[in-house]
This record gives C-alpha cells, sequence and structure tokens, in this order.
C-alpha cells in the first residue's frame, strides 16, 4: 500500500517546511516576549482560543495573521489554519486487516466572528480529505469530511451580569463542545474531523471559584460515511441528527485547599434512528466527577476520575425494540506524577484507566462503557490511521516520562499495557472478539515517543512514533490480522494566520 509516487513530493515538501521554519525562527527569536502564553493544541481550535469571560486570552496570537495584514477592523476576527499530516502503518491489527497503510490528511479551517459590545456571530468551516488511502484502507468519517459548517451560532456574554460578579455566556447553534478531561465530550484535535452539536449553551462563571455549563443540542452527522466516497473525497452536507438528544450539567470548582479543583456532571443521551443513520437506540445517563491537582515544579499533581452509565441500549442496529438490553458500566482513571526541579523540566506520571466490559455476550444485559463524544489521543496514543483503544472494555496500567528541553520543544516517552477487562467481549476498535474467552485478554504494550517544535505563534511541527507489541489475544482471536508487531509514524506541519 506504499507508494513512493506519494513518498517523493512529501518529503519535498517536509524539507521546504522545514527550511522556512528554521529561517523564521531566527527572525522572530528576538522578538519573543520574557513570558510566553500557552501553546495552543496541535488542530484546528481557533474558536476555543478566546475565552470572552475571561481577561484575555490564554494563547499566543498569531505572527502571521490574517486580521493584522488585511487590516480589519477591531470588531471583526478572521483566522485560517491548515495542517498537513503524514502517517504510516507498517502492519494491521483490526479483523480481517492486511499489509500496511499511509495517508496524508489535509485539514484546513476558516473562522469569523463579528461582535459589538456583549453580542457575537460566528461561523467556522472545516474541510479535512485525505490523499494517498486506497480500496484496502480502513477509511470512515474521521479522516474525511469535506468543505462544511463546522460552527455557525450567536453568542452573548457578559463579564459582571447586574454587577455581582458573575459571568455568563450564552452560545446559540451549531457549535463544538470541550469540557473537563475531555474524556467523555471533546472538541477532537489529533483527529482529522470534530464534532459538532446544534443546540443551545448556558456558561455561568464566579472568576476563580465555580462554573457551570448546561446545554441542549442536537448531534451533528458527518456524511458522506460510505467508504467509497470518502476514498474519492466526495462531498454531502452535514445534517443534525433530529432524533437524537444529547444535554447535560457540569459544574466545575476551583482553588480548594491543597490547590485542587473538582467537577461533578451528568451527561444523557437519547438516540433515535433516521433515514441516513441508524443506530442502537441508546439511552444513556452518564454521572461522574472528577478530582485533581495541576502539575506544578516541585510538586505532586494527581487526577482520579469516576464516571458510571445506566440506561438501555440495543444490541445492534438491526435489532428490534424488544431486544433493548439493560445498560450499567463504568470507568475509573487515574493519574499521580511528580514535576522535578531541574534542567528540561521532567515530569513522571503513573496511569491507570479501567472501562468496564460486558462479562457474559448470552444475557440480557450491557456492560460496556460507552465513551460518548470523548477524546483519546492524549491518553492511549496517536488516533488517525492507528487509535488502538478506545474507553471500552479496558484496563490499562502506564507510565509517561515529559520533557522541555527548551522553552519551543516539548517531548515525551509513554508505554502503557493494554487488557481486555472481559476477555469475552470485543477489543472494540479492531472488531476481534472472542466469545468463549480461550484468547484470553492480553492485547499487549505499545512505546510511543513524540517531539513538538514551535517555530513560532504561527508555525509548529511535530512528529511522532508508536509501536505495539502484540500478545496472545491480538494474535489468537478470532479474524485476528497476520503479524506480532505493528509501527505506526507520523509527521506534521500547522501554519496559523
Amino acid at each position: 500500500m506504499f507508494d513512493s509516487k506519494v513518498l517523493i513530493p512529501l518529503s519535498a515538501t517536509v524539507v521546504l517546511v522545514l527550511s522556512n521554519a528554521v529561517v523564521h525562527a531566527g527572525t522572530d527569536a528576538k522578538a519573543a516576549p520574557a513570558k510566553k502564553p500557552t501553546e495552543p493544541p496541535f488542530g484546528c481550535f481557533f474558536s476555543q482560543m478566546d475565552d470572552h469571560l475571561a481577561e484575555s486570552s490564554a494563547y499566543a496570537k498569531p505572527v502571521w495573521n490574517l486580521h493584522d495584514t488585511l487590516k480589519l477592523p477591531d470588531w471583526l476576527s478572521v483566522s485560517l489554519e491548515q495542517r498537513v499530516r503524514y502517517e504510516s502503518l507498517s502492519r494491521q491489527f483490526h479483523a480481517d486487516a492486511h499489509g500496511g497503510d499511509q495517508q496524508i490528511g489535509l485539514v484546513s479551517c476558516l473562522s469569523l466572528e463579528a461582535h459589538y459590545e456583549a453580542l457575537r456571530i460566528g461561523t467556522e468551516w472545516l474541510d479535512a480529505r485525505q490523499f494517498g488511502a486506497d480500496s484496502g484502507s480502513l477509511l470512515n468519517n474521521t479522516h474525511v469530511n469535506t468543505l462544511d459548517l463546522l460552527q455557525g451560532y450567536v453568542a452573548w456574554a457578559e463579564r459582571n451580569v447586574f454587577d455581582s460578579g458573575i459571568g455568563a455566556e450564552v452560545i446559540l447553534g451549531r457549535q463544538t463542545l470541550n469540557f473537563g478531561s475531555r474524556r467523555l465530550v471533546a472538541r477532537n484535535v489529533f483527529r482529522n474531523t470534530i464534532n459538532a452539536f446544534t443546540g443551545v449553551r448556558l456558561r455561568l462563571q464566579d472568576p476563580g471559584h465555580w462554573q457551570f455549563n448546561g446545554f441542549v443540542t442536537l448531534p451533528v452527522g458527518r456524511y458522506p460515511n460510505n467508504p467509497n466516497a470518502l476514498l474519492a473525497n466526495r462531498h454531502a452536507w452535514d445534517e443534525e441528527l433530529y432524533n437524537t438528544w444529547f444535554s447535560g450539567g457540569f459544574f466545575e470548582w476551583y482553588g480548594l485547599p491543597w490547590q485542587t479543583n473538582a467537577e461533578l456532571y451528568l451527561y444523557h443521551l437519547s438516540e433515535g434512528d433516521q433515514a441516513n443513520n441508524a443506530t442502537r437506540k441508546r439511552r444513556l445517563f452518564t454521572p461522574g466527577v472528577r478530582w485533581y491537582r495541576k502539575p506544578a515544579k516541585g510538586e505532586l499533581d494527581f487526577q482520579l476520575e469516576t464516571v458510571g452509565q445506566f440506561g438501555t441500549v440495543r444490541a445492534t442496529i438491526a435489532a428490534s425494540d424488544s431486544d433493548d438490553l439493560t445498560h450499567q458500566a463504568w470507568f475509573q482513571h487515574v493519574t499521580l506524577g511528580y514535576t522535578v526541579t531541574w534542567p528540561w523540566t521532567p515530569r513522571l506520571a503513573l496511569y491507570y484507566d479501567y472501562a468496564s466490559g460486558d462479562s457474559n455476550p448470552n444475557d440480557h444485559r450491557s456492560e460496556r462503557f460507552d465513551s460518548l463524544f470523548g477524546a483519546r489521543r492524549f491518553e492511549y496514543g496517536p488516533t488517525g490511521i492507528y487509535g488502538v483503544v478506545g474507553r471500552s472494555n479496558l484496563s490499562s496500567p502506564g507510565y509517561r516520562l515529559s520533557v522541555a528541553p527548551h522553552s519551543d520543544v516539548q517531548a515525551f516517552f509513554t508505554h502503557r499495557f493494554f487488557w481486555l477487562a472481559e476477555n469475552r467481549d470485543a477489543w472494540t476498535t479492531t472488531g476481534l472478539r472472542d466469545r468463549t474467552g480461550m484468547a484470553g485478554n492480553d492485547i499487549g504494550h505499545q512505546l510511543e515517543i513524540a517531539v513538538r517544535w514551535n517555530i513560532n505563534s504561527s508555525l509548529n511541527l511535530e512528529t511522532g512514533w508508536t509501536h505495539l507489541f502484540k500478545e496472545r489475544f491480538a494474535l489468537q482471536a478470532p479474524r485476528a490480522p497476520e503479524g506480532d508487531e505493528v509501527d505506526y509514524f507520523y509527521v506534521q506541519s500547522l501554519l496559523r494566520f
């Protein structure tokens, strides 16, 4: 599946980007501020950069930006972002898959927002497409979603409502959501496409003390979702899933004793079929709590998140209402970290995740945890054409060492171990399942190394390598592909204007 006609021009492109980066890095070094703002995530994220209840943006303004170049008025904001990523996979781990794979993902994002006093009107367009894939590639609509409306909203924000000291914000229309740890509701970063929702969101905030988010939305379905159409980068307009509702409330407390913070939340998903979207009719309530302390030099940090889940779900999308299963599941995450006051600011963190699986495939119960609309790259490795595990039927300890050898460079090394929580349930991201349990529950373990270079506030580069050592289940489960190891490699650039 590897095509030299793709690799040769790609190599020239990477060399050109790196050459330009070095030139501009030297040019901009003299003007760098003493205290740098937080670097934004490595993905189309402009709409999340400005918190309109905060005094100032947490992120650096792009040094090359359209607003200043075009001499636009202060009431109009505009941003163009473009990411290119080459990724390759040496072997497969999905059911019935063969050989390697590769893909060049191209994601472009245009954001426009006009504001007058407390009122804003905004729109964001995203175009995600791929090149280099072939008929053997496992494409889906997390890889491709050609030009479509990601956000289109009207918003109002006031930092001091009725002189109460409380800030309030209301957003009405199509929008993205990003809450808490991002394990259940997230605006995707590494993934090519981004989850969107249409509805209303209310945010209340007492700065430095607490914040509340409440929302009622319709998830937006991404189209087309046919592999042949995605391979050809064909276009179809996204549509709201009018028979599906996703709502919830999310409360955060800041500055608790011992520099800790806490979150308490409840999500509700009520899913229904429509003409172009058959579903499992999930009726799920998902309550959760998170308690955490942020990393700081010379101090311990931790994170403890516990999530329950209950409701009903169909066994398959083809099942009838009489086949609804009683659903009860749960998820647990634990992190313990320490940041050393040495050069390079090394931080060592220990992790453990448990997401329940279905203990008996023959009873009338569902126990497999559903991660809703969460992101997973930041804990389980790259997604894209890799995406080895998700937060379902999983038991996974691991550790990570992260360093910053320069103020503009970050790197980390991660080692994680993967077991099925229930050996008769599926390895959910691959389609592999042994209902007898004879293949055991040991999937394998994974090494990952990644490095990011923030050349300036407009140009970022990142590369990474991941190696999966397959163990018994990944080798012996029915329909398991050949090969006992998998290598995944990526290199990407991000331009912000």
